[in-house]
């Protein structure tokens, strides 16, 4: 037996093809957003703060990031906002006491916030659109005292207030909201930019996937 007989590498099999992705699952695929200047804070006291950054603009939706910092001796407080929906304090899961809650409202009322229960999990299991707003984790981290997680908002709001809110009992945080004005995410969505093009769903569009966590919506659209 010749020596290099000995190891025999099976035939690698063919990948399955790629299932496609849909607007809802993230920001599409190539594209470069239009960026909306936005700092809001949305609340604060002397343990910790909550604020929206970072937000860009797609056709299809947006995404921001989501800021939390607690002050110096707030070990014991962490968010986990996404993936643990409730926040941990001296290793203790308590739903009511500890969650940071966060959430988005459309003009119309539709809202989409990250408390758990029915509407979690991949929502329309086919191209079937699912009734909007829709937010998804796109990735993040931290720890010691800052954390900073990706979301993702389907579809685009309608013309009038973009309302945030946010509730961190066990920060001492009551429930806030802040207003912005969704035109300019509107504007901004006119201003990207497809840098490439991408056809792996076969009919000329094609959306990022995403391995997040569809948090949850609620109150879809009113129809006209």
């Amino acid at each position: 037996m010749a020596m290099g007989d000995f190891f025999e590498f099976p035939e690698p099999e063919p990948e399955p093809p790629r299932p496609p992705s849909l607007p809802w699952h993230g920001p599409p695929h190539g594209a470069l957003p239009g960026a909306v200047p936005l700092e809001l804070v949305l609340a604060r006291n002397d343990r910790a703060a909550v604020g929206v950054t970072k937000l860009g603009a797609y056709p299809t939706g947006f995404d921001f990031e989501l800021v939390v910092v607690t002050n110096e001796g707030e070990d014991e407080l962490e968010p986990n906002v996404i993936g643990h929906p409730y926040g941990r304090r001296r290793g203790r899961f308590d739903a009511e006491r500890e969650m940071l809650r966060f959430g988005v409202q459309f003009a119309d009322g539709a809202k989409v916030t990250n408390l758990p229960g029915p509407g979690r999990g991949h929502p329309g299991r086919g191209d079937e659109a699912p009734p909007g707003p829709v937010m998804q984790h796109q990735g993040g981290g931290g720890g010691g005292s800052e954390w900073r997680q990706r979301l993702w908002v389907w579809p685009l709001p309608p013309p009038g207030p973009l309302t945030f809110a946010c509730e961190w009992p066990a920060a001492g945080i009551e429930l806030t909201l802040v207003e912005t004005d969704a035109q300019l995410v509107i504007d901004a969505s006119e201003r990207a930019q497809q840098l490439f093009e991408h056809t792996a769903d076969g009919d000329g569009a094609s959306w990022s996937s995403s391995s997040g966590q569809i948090i949850r919506r609620l109150s879809p659209r009113k129809p006209d």
